[in-house]
């Protein structure tokens, strides 16, 4: 399984910021513009407190079993598999989003004189925060369950179980 890599969430980010920008002055001129909804940062922030939650409970139970405690749970390979894939997955969701949040957000900091226009620009940054909360999460769960080199195999290369 190959690693999230930070240039392709920035460079989905940025296109999508991009994008959401030009969609969001092009939707103006129409004359209304799309809100961004209020749960919008409260959903992304949840997902990052599951994938975060996932991650310590990982890193405790791989812990306990490298200590060898008495009765300590293991790590079901499959299962870390799944955590991670549901990372990853996260992760590129949040950039996507929280780029076309901050697309639009950008937009609408023309405007921050009309306060519905600077509550939905207030709202746009917290998502962008809580996209960025759900990558870091997702990176440190791919972390805590990478596995470590194998050493008759040097190949140079970490895999994630």
């Amino acid at each position: 399984m190959r690693e999230l890599r930070i240039r392709v969430l920035a460079g989905v980010f940025a296109v999508a910021g991009i994008l959401s920008w030009a969609g969001a002055r092009l939707w103006n001129s129409v004359g209304t513009l799309p809100s961004v909804p209020l749960a919008a940062p409260i959903v992304l922030a949840l997902i990052a407190a599951v994938l975060l939650s996932t991650a310590l409970s990982i890193r405790a139970r791989l812990k306990a079993q490298r200590d060898r405690v008495p009765g300590a749970k293991g790590v079901d390979p499959l299962m870390a598999a799944r955590a991670v894939v549901f990372g990853q997955a996260s992760a590129l969701v949040a950039a996507l989003v929280s780029g076309m949040y901050g697309g639009t957000g950008v937009f609408l900091l023309e405007s921050l004189d009309i306060p519905a226009r600077r509550d939905q620009a207030i709202y746009a940054g917290f998502s962008v925060l809580a996209g960025a909360a759900v990558i870091a999460a997702a990176i440190f769960l791919e972390r805590v369950c990478r596995l470590p080199e194998d050493d008759d195999r040097n190949t140079g290369a970490t895999s994630t179980a």
